[in-house]
């Protein structure tokens, strides 16, 4: 089964060789201080950022779970849908979350969002920023304004860009002790398995997040693999520019092979978001011709539960991928 229902990268940034050189070069049994520093160099220099004010973790959902613990006790504010995780950790804490649904047509009612961080003060507002699983940008207008108001309410807003390096013209992000930006080296760099997730934010917040962190984080080979290919930029931006380039390919079968038929959202991500009536069907032929997309039947979210989501794959197995739909475009 090919699958194509995590939005992982289909292809590997390293050689095999590059690969056993890095793992016979880490000393493992070592603890990871210089292996961290020169990660967090490296992140840092490749963004155009300053490293003491970037911090890693165990993933992305690490730092869901510590902003969850440290910040407030009030309600925690989402989307619906969004990414599930957001909901996961607030249960394990026990914290009320407020969900806004989508509309009908899956776009949000973004003076909803206002009124209720208005009337309810949560404690954040965490969004992905472009959504998941839906895969579109949210207004930079809405960003902005949910950031002023949680300003004025003491509440915190909490960016989660997994795929902002997917969308061509990233828009201005609001700055500010109360926001807080979640990336990840999961999705365009092909790094999902290492489980590396970054936290930036202002100096008085990183000393926040990071009053619970680790001190080690994470290990000493992800840490080595991660900064290897951050220090060669050149070759990380053409392995990132693939990914789009699949992303492209991947939306172009869909919104060609059956966009007439079937709804495809508009995504800027390295995923396609698909419903309507015949969503399902399609869906279950693709499962049967050995492709797993992602399926919501039992995610309890009444709004997606007929819905399937495709990430990328590779070349071939799209162009495969493509040739399933088509066969199954002739017939119904």
């Amino acid at each position: 089964m090919i699958r194509i229902n995590k939005n992982e990268s289909p292809i590997r940034a390293l050689t095999n060789e590059e690969i056993a050189e890095i793992a016979v070069a880490t000393r493992f049994q070592e603890y990871t201080d210089d292996a961290i520093d020169r990660l967090t160099e490296a992140y840092a220099a490749f963004h155009g950022e300053d490293p003491a004010l970037i911090a890693f973790a165990n993933g992305s959902d690490e730092w869901i779970q510590k902003c969850t613990i440290l910040l407030g006790d009030g309600p925690i504010l989402m989307l619906e849908p969004d990414f599930v995780m957001y909901e996961e950790y607030a249960a394990q804490f026990q914290r009320e979350i407020i969900k806004v649904p989508c509309r009908g047509d899956y776009s949000f009612d973004y003076d909803q969002v206002y009124a209720v961080i208005e009337k309810e003060k949560p404690s954040y507002f965490i969004v992905s920023q472009p959504n998941n699983p839906l895969g579109g940008l949210h207004p930079a207008a809405f960003i902005e304004k949910t950031a002023d108001l949680l300003a004025a309410s003491g509440g915190y807003l909490i960016l989660d860009e997994a795929y902002m390096d997917f969308v061509d013209n990233p828009p201005a992000r609001p700055v500010g002790d109360h926001v807080i930006l979640l990336r990840t080296l999961s999705k365009i760099y092909g790094l999902a398995g290492l489980r590396i997730g970054i936290a930036s934010s202002t100096a008085k917040t990183m000393q926040l997040l990071n009053s619970i962190a680790h001190p080690y984080p994470l290990n000493t080979l992800s840490l080595s693999i991660a900064a290897f290919l951050l220090e060669h930029p050149e070759r990380l931006r053409a392995f990132m520019a693939d990914q789009r380039r699949l992303s492209a390919k991947l939306k172009k079968i869909f919104n060609e092979g059956v966009g007439d038929i079937i709804s495809v959202l508009p995504s800027e991500t390295n995923f396609v978001f698909t419903y309507g009536e015949l969503a399902p069907a399609l869906g279950n032929w693709i499962i049967d011709h050995g492709y797993q997309p992602r399926t919501y039947e039992k995610s309890g979210i009444p709004c997606i539960e007929t819905a399937v989501r495709y990430s990328i794959a590779t070349d071939e197995q799209l162009d495969a991928l493509a040739e399933i739909i088509r066969e199954w475009r002739e017939q119904l």
